[in-house]
């Protein structure tokens, strides 16, 4: 399930300073803000800077809360935005109805949108190219861990299905990925896959990640 990020958003008022100086033009890419160092507080801002997000549902639960007046149940969505060219994000969010959990979990994703540093890390390859990863990265959530391994070119994402959606919109086109814990619980191993892309960036210097 699938939505186009255009369909919401189409007009904005910013109600922070990051906001209006991406408004104004005075800051005109992804690269700047995070090179800042800045929080995006609001969704319009990522719709803005990158007008190509692409977003997908990954996972639809139902939960349940006790509370004084007995059960309350409220349904979770996990969204996955991503441009498929270096920045990703993912979010959750719970609601009475599945659309709104849906919207809630998007606008959380794009809250939460990170830039992925891609290259060529395998050594069967080593061709140059940013289709896959820069080094062997591991994520963790919950109880699940995943290790995210550089392939060689063509190979494709050797991972599940959930794994393939986060790196495909990721930008990673080609990696080995291997899964400890309780892999079938989907929200926390979406989270373990994102936790790892992340690192990408945490681990290197912006000079680097610029280059």
């Amino acid at each position: 399930m699938s939505r186009s990020s255009n369909e919401k958003y189409e007009t904005w008022v910013p109600r922070t300073t990051l906001g209006k100086m991406i408004l104004e033009g005075k800051i005109s890419s992804m690269e700047e803000l995070f090179m800042e160092g800045l929080k995006i507080r609001e969704p319009e801002i990522v719709n803005t800077l990158l007008p190509d997000l692409q977003e997908e549902v990954i996972n639809i639960g139902l939960v349940q809360k006790q509370t004084d007046a007995g059960e309350k149940s409220q349904f979770r969505a996990v969204v996955v935005v991503g441009n498929r060219d270096g920045y990703v994000g993912l979010g959750s969010g719970k609601a009475s109805q599945v659309r709104s959990a849906i919207e809630k979990a998007a606008v959380d994703a794009r809250l939460n949108i990170t830039p992925v540093r891609r290259g060529c890390g395998c050594w069967e390859c080593g061709c140059g190219k940013h289709h896959s990863l820069p080094f062997q990265v591991s994520g963790v959530c919950g109880g699940v861990e995943v290790v995210l391994i550089p392939g060689p070119r063509g190979l494709g994402l050797v991972a599940s299905e959930t794994a393939k959606i986060i790196l495909g919109l990721a930008g990673v086109k080609d990696c080995w990925m291997k899964s400890y814990g309780s892999t079938r619980t989907v929200p926390s191993f979406a989270f373990a896959v994102f936790d790892a892309l992340k690192k990408t960036y945490q681990l290197v210097t912006p000079k680097d990640w610029v280059s």
